[in-house]
């Protein structure tokens, strides 16, 4: 019988027939909450979400404090992880998303702090439009590739995690912050019942597109299990796979290098 990895290659919005499919309504979905999805995100999570990127940026910091170390932040939305990327180091980050939207999401908070605060470094991270099954970089162009909370959202998993492989350096790092199901009891099961039946009420509510955040708790019980997930990245050619539990097993940071 095949494992998970096996079996699940990708996500699979309702009513998608292909990747491309599941791609195309992925990209959609996004384009529609971009007005809302920080404050939502802010207010679904009590916060907690800014925590998780810091702690992220936190831990990336001895590659981050290199001053000519390069850094794709992948599926970077309106560029919370960016930011939080930047402001712990001179490395040179850039961030990467396939919804125009987010983008300018993303570009417009850069804006606000350039003009407050001219000299942060995250007000002069460039932020690209790209898939990322489909980079438009060279072999070997980065020290580290992150993503929070986007790689559930690609339509085949590994074809990912190869197309990340390729852009990092030999030795570069890669680093996923994604959401994870909690193991069962009273804990997980309160988890279970806000994430199906409270959070898409309110998602749907401000954002007025409740499909959209229907998507996102069944993504995440569809999603590898973080031993499947480090498993499939040293399937996919990557050394040293480890990861770290977070906030009662509800969210995964996963590591892994290409090797040297």
């Amino acid at each position: 019988m095949p494992d998970a990895a096996d079996r699940v290659k990708g996500t699979t919005p309702e009513g998608a027939s292909s990747e491309a499919d599941a791609s195309r309504k992925v990209r959609e979905m996004f384009t529609q909450i971009a007005p809302t999805y920080d404050r939502i995100n802010h207010i679904l999570s009590v916060q907690i979400d800014r925590i998780w990127r810091a702690r992220t940026a936190k831990i990336l910091r001895p590659i981050l404090e290199r001053p000519q170390a390069t850094v794709l932040d992948l599926c970077c939305g309106t560029g919370d992880l960016s930011f939080a990327l930047a402001s712990a180091g001179p490395a040179h980050v850039i961030g990467a998303d396939f919804a125009h939207t987010m983008l300018v999401r993303a570009k417009q908070k850069s804006a606000a702090l350039a003009g407050s605060s001219p000299a942060d470094p995250s007000a002069r991270i460039p932020f690209l439009e790209a898939d990322a099954l489909r980079l438009p970089f060279a072999d070997s162009s980065f020290d580290l590739v992150t993503t929070a909370f986007g790689f559930r959202n690609l339509a085949n998993y590994e074809a990912g995690l190869r197309e990340i492989q390729r852009v990092l350096k030999p030795g570069g790092t890669l680093a996923i912050l994604e959401f994870t199901e909690p193991p069962p009891g009273p804990l997980g099961d309160l988890y279970r019942w806000y994430f199906f039946k409270v959070l898409p009420k309110i998602g749907g509510l401000i954002s007025g597109h409740r499909a959209a955040y229907t998507y996102l708790p069944k993504s995440i019980s569809k999603f590898l299990r973080v031993d499947e997930l480090a498993n499939l990245m040293e399937r996919a050619g990557y050394q040293s796979p480890t990861y770290k539990v977070w906030t009662f097993g509800t969210v995964a940071f996963h590591t892994a290098s290409k090797p040297g």
